[in-house]
């Protein structure tokens, strides 16, 4: 409440303007666009597109990081590609995704997916390759072998913290990736909304969508990604359990 009254304040002092809005024009275009249902209606498009781009990248990510991770070769020189790719702005690909796909849904799915996938594979990459040998040699000598039980009983128990881990940031990864996918593609969304707030030059709908972004973004990984990998630690014994 103080930070608002900060916020308030230095915009009647200091005259800000068009240039940044106050509180009472943002809180006022945040309550019209519940309102009128646009707000709610960008939302449920944008975690739409989120969601099914973050099972994509989860199943490409995890399917690369275990191939990484028992294959030598594969890891040797495909894996650095990898690498290499993580370092390259998912906003990179979107003209070729316009090329490829236009300006659609699938273009957006298709450049968050890339945001995300690889952060994905590197951690699971990781969590794949750091587990002790002596539980893979134990599991051989209780009769698990080496295919689909292996991989499922302890392979992925082993691997699971990492992979929490690295979904915790693909998470983050794919929203800077969604909202850049959604400044240029048609239809509804959060980043449809920051573009037509420019559009008209209204500062007060940009920072709307700011703000709500970033909550969106806590309060799932708070509520979601953190619990479970604190759940995870605990169980794990690497952290002990609040009382």
């Amino acid at each position: 409440m103080l930070l608002i009254l900060i916020w308030e304040a230095a915009y009647r002092i200091f005259g800000w303007g068009w240039r940044f809005p106050s509180a009472l024009q943002t809180f006022h275009t945040f309550y019209d666009g519940l309102v009128n249902g646009q707000l709610l209606e960008a939302v449920y498009s944008s975690l739409r597109r989120i969601i099914i781009a973050f099972a994509l990248s989860c199943v490409i990510g995890v399917s690369l990081g275990v191939l990484f991770a028992r294959n030598r070769f594969v890891d040797e020189t495909f894996g650095f590609l990898v690498v290499a790719l993580q370092t390259v702005p998912s906003i990179a690909w979107l003209p070729f995704a316009i090329i490829w796909f236009g300006l659609n849904d699938f273009s957006v799915v298709f450049i968050t997916t890339i945001g995300a996938t690889w952060t994905m594979a590197i951690s699971s990459r990781s969590g794949f390759r750091n587990i002790p040998s002596l539980y893979l040699k134990a599991a051989e000598m209780f009769g698990t072998g080496r295919g689909v039980k292996l991989f499922f009983q302890i392979m992925v128990p082993a691997a699971v913290p990492h992979l929490i881990t690295g979904m915790r940031m693909a998470w983050a990864f794919a929203w800077r990736a969604l909202v850049s996918g959604e400044l240029i593609a048609r239809g509804v969304g959060l980043g449809q909304m920051l573009e037509e707030g420019r559009n008209i030059g209204d500062t007060s709908i940009m920072l709307c969508v700011v703000l709500l972004i970033a909550v969106i973004g806590t309060v799932s990984d708070h509520l979601v990604f953190k619990r479970i990998e604190d759940r995870i630690m605990v169980r794990y014994g690497l952290h002990s359990a609040k009382s």
